[in-house]
């Protein structure tokens, strides 16, 4: 198994250097329990979560708003910054949409999807999108108009119609730019989901985390930390995994010869 390897298992040393560095700074009671509970506790608490149903429900539930609202983001960021790269008129209308909507803080905008949506999973994956929708559309339009023009006029003299060229020649060409916005995109909507689940409350990882900390429930804090790293851990892992997949004909995935 790939996760066997060598060079894998030594990826995990640092980790595993960090739960040590916790264990011993707990053990020291240099920190109060409150403040530090030791590592063993926490992953006693994560086990008690999963025998009783908790972690995969709140994981479950956090992982399904977070992707739910990346797949929104990116069919709509590819189409639009592919669509702002061929026709004007597009590029016309959302430039100066992005331009302003891109550095503004997107959780600003959650009170307003909570008043026209509720407090529903609604108003939660509207808000994972909005935070998504952006990086992916300015790298699909970056990666768009970095398509060699030859390309594109060698395409249209043999005929090509303005579907075929975006869906044989842009598509294909700007892909490696495109998965990056993706890649940048898929933590942003895990942070969101943590963010939008902790202001409203209910289940999820990030409505956990509130529970607890309002609880004083220092272990069930910590608990949470650590179901949310490994949850984006893996979610990352399978986008970077996703990336090898579909560029496995580009340039970045062959191996370095010797």
């Amino acid at each position: 198994m790939a996760w066997l390897k060598p060079a894998a298992l030594l990826r995990l040393l640092p980790i595993l250097g960090l739960i040590a560095l916790w264990q011993a700074v707990a053990a020291s009671q240099l920190l109060s329990e409150f403040l530090l509970p030791s590592f063993t506790t926490v992953a006693a608490r994560i086990w008690e979560d999963l025998l009783s149903g908790v972690l995969l429900v709140n994981t479950g539930l956090t992982v399904y708003r977070a992707l739910t609202g990346f797949v929104i983001a990116s069919i709509l960021g590819v189409s639009v910054g592919l669509s702002m790269s061929l026709f004007r008129p597009v590029r016309w209308f959302f430039d100066p949409l992005i331009s302003i909507g891109f550095p503004t803080p997107k959780i600003a905008l959650l009170p307003i999807f909570i008043l026209w949506l509720g407090m529903g999973d609604e108003s939660k994956i509207v808000m994972i999108t909005f935070a998504c929708f952006f990086s992916i559309a300015t790298n699909s339009l970056a990666g768009a108009i970095g398509v060699e023009r030859p390309f594109i006029w060698s395409a249209e003299m043999l005929g090509a119609s303005r579907r075929e060229v975006l869906t044989d020649v842009v598509l294909p060409a700007a892909m490696p730019q495109i998965l990056t916005g993706m890649q940048i995109a898929l933590p942003v909507s895990l942070i969101s989901t943590l963010v939008t689940e902790m202001i409203m409350g209910g289940d999820g990882i990030g409505g956990q985390l509130l529970q607890a900390s309002r609880f004083a429930d220092s272990p069930g804090v910590f608990a949470a930390i650590v179901e949310i790293a490994i949850a984006g851990s893996i979610v990352v892992n399978a986008m970077f995994a996703l990336r090898r997949h579909l560029l496995r004909w580009h340039q970045e995935t062959e191996r370095p010869s010797t």
